[in-house]
């Protein structure tokens, strides 16, 4: 069985490639670069794309299209975080692109094969998704846009056998603060961890067929949040 994965290199897209090769999938990894991935698998097979080019993504999609995959992982993101009015032209497109028309376009290529698979689709959106996100209003309305997209998808496709998936984590141990102004805490009952959504997913995968968990939403014990002083606010996971 084979599964695809974007995001693959690091942080949440990582981890459940790791997972999803111990349950012996093959995993089709996609990310702009695998230079600091440290899997070493031979059913690990990379495909390097800038996924925030359209051109690039195009071309890549003319690739893999005949791909017969029976997992079908979004968690590929980018967030930039900043008073609505200050972000760019530039980065509200990307976060757009990236965060959501990434996710509809791979849909799209593959709803036939992982409907004649009876597979899944596995959207990692956020919290910023089902919660107001101040300073995150783009970003949290891309994840509610890929949020209702998983509902719709799904209520569109139950009978093929088909299973589609948002999976909405708060908090996250993951490089994706490193260039933000806000940083989880080192109070471990303050952030998840990547594996722990990868164990969700392999979780989700040993249900009796028939079982759907269609939307889970996946908080630390506590909130608690540390700033920097530093005003870059970018972080971007393709």
């Amino acid at each position: 069985m084979k599964a695809l994965i974007t995001g693959a290199s690091s942080g949440i897209g990582k981890e459940i490639a790791k997972k999803l090769l111990s349950l012996n999938y093959k995993v089709l990894a996609v990310s702009r670069n695998f230079d600091k991935c440290d899997i070493k698998d031979k059913n690990f097979i990379t495909h390097a794309c800038d996924l925030s080019d359209a051109a690039c993504v195009h071309t890549f999609l003319q690739d893999i299209k005949d791909k017969d995959i029976s997992i079908l992982v979004n968690s590929a993101g980018i967030g930039y975080f900043a008073p609505h009015e200050e972000l760019s032209i530039d980065n509200i497109e990307k976060i757009i692109y990236l965060n959501l028309t990434l996710p509809l376009l791979l849909s799209k290529v593959f709803l036939k094969t992982l409907k004649k698979n009876r597979g899944y689709i596995f959207n990692i959106c956020s919290i910023s998704g089902i919660k107001q996100a101040p300073f995150g209003a783009v970003y949290g309305a891309t994840k509610a846009g890929l949020r209702h997209f998983s509902s719709s998808l799904f209520a569109e496709n139950r009978k093929s056998g088909l299973k589609v998936v948002s999976i909405n984590p708060d908090i996250t141990n993951t490089n994706f603060f490193h260039k933000l102004n806000f940083f989880p805490s080192d109070d471990p009952l303050s952030y998840i961890e990547p594996a722990c959504i990868a164990e969700v997913i392999e979780d989700i995968l040993h249900k009796r067929d028939g079982t759907v968990i269609s939307d889970i939403t996946i908080e630390p014990q506590i909130f608690r949040l540390n700033k920097r002083k530093h005003k870059d606010t970018k972080k971007d996971l393709s």
